[in-house]
């Protein structure tokens, strides 16, 4: 089975198999980031700018800023869930309370 992976909204909701399923306004506590110089990074989370598949991983790319220093950008790509059975498309997101650390990719598969 394909997992069909979308931008809705104008970037505030991702879309995993015709389903909404994480939107955006949440507040991420980002580990050894390169976002800026607070360590922890805490994210404020205020758009999706590119969301793709390293399966099982959904990530995305998302703008923000720190609310600790007020540094504004685009984070590296952040697990945002996992498609946990491929043949029903169940989808966990993750749980946004605990720390995250963002990686950098060359190319993630495609959406659809």
């Amino acid at each position: 089975m394909t997992t069909d992976v979308h931008q809705l909204d104008d970037g505030a909701w991702i879309s995993v198999n015709d389903s909404r399923e994480v939107n955006v306004s949440d507040l991420w506590l980002l580990a050894r980031s390169d976002f800026c110089g607070c360590e922890p990074t805490d994210f404020l989370a205020e758009g999706f700018v590119e969301v793709g598949i390293d399966y099982p991983n959904i990530e995305a790319r998302i703008a923000g800023m720190c609310i600790s220093c007020g540094t504004s950008g685009v984070s590296d790509w952040l697990t945002v869930g996992r498609v946990i059975d491929p043949e029903t498309g169940e989808f966990h997101p993750v749980t946004f309370e605990s720390a995250h650390v963002p990686r950098k990719r060359t190319r993630l598969a495609d959406a659809e």
